[in-house]
């Protein structure tokens, strides 16, 4: 189950891998992110030494009364990943043009996950290519769907004589 996704990962970025993590996190964290607080637009992974962080996404305390007074809701937290993957996202973060982008917050088992991914920014033009073809898609499945329904649009017309027509609409604009 998915407890916190980042709205516009897609739209922003060309996802080329993803990885899975865990986060190392407070009590009062987990029982925020399981009542879907939080946000993690605006995060990224960065590389420190041999360990890797998911910096600039924001999980407020449950009860902002019951957390410490010196708690920060957008602190650093440590991802636990094997040597394998951190060795790809650190030679990931070294690329030009590359980020590494939190893409959802998730739970496995009783453990919090991170999905992220190593992504490039897109720039306005595939944005638009990307909501055109998306369009078109959603056209066709549309016309498609038309196609396989037995029922058919309501005639703007019905001929005076008849009126055996269910759900026509005659010259008065009266459903007959």
């Amino acid at each position: 189950m998915s407890y916190i996704n980042h709205k516009t990962v897609h739209r922003d970025f060309e996802i080329l891998t993803t990885f899975e993590a865990g986060v190392e996190l407070f009590g009062f964290e987990v029982k925020a992110i399981r009542a879907k607080l939080g946000k993690l637009e605006g995060g990224r992974i960065v590389i420190r030494g041999a360990e890797a962080f998911l910096v600039g996404a924001s999980i407020p305390a449950i009860q902002p009364a019951n957390a410490p007074l010196n708690y920060d809701p957008s602190r650093a937290r440590r991802l636990l990943l094997n040597k394998g993957e951190m060795h790809d996202v650190a030679i990931a973060e070294s690329q030009k043009g590359l980020a590494i982008i939190p893409i959802s917050l998730y739970n496995k088992g009783s453990v919090i996950k991170l999905s992220f991914g190593i992504g490039r920014g897109k720039k306005k033009q595939d944005k638009r290519e990307d909501l055109k073809k998306r369009d078109a898609v959603r056209d066709i499945a549309r016309e498609q769907k038309y196609k396989r329904s037995s029922v058919r649009p309501i005639p703007d017309r019905v001929s005076p004589g008849t009126r055996s027509g269910m759900g026509m609409i005659g010259f008065d604009g009266v459903i007959l």
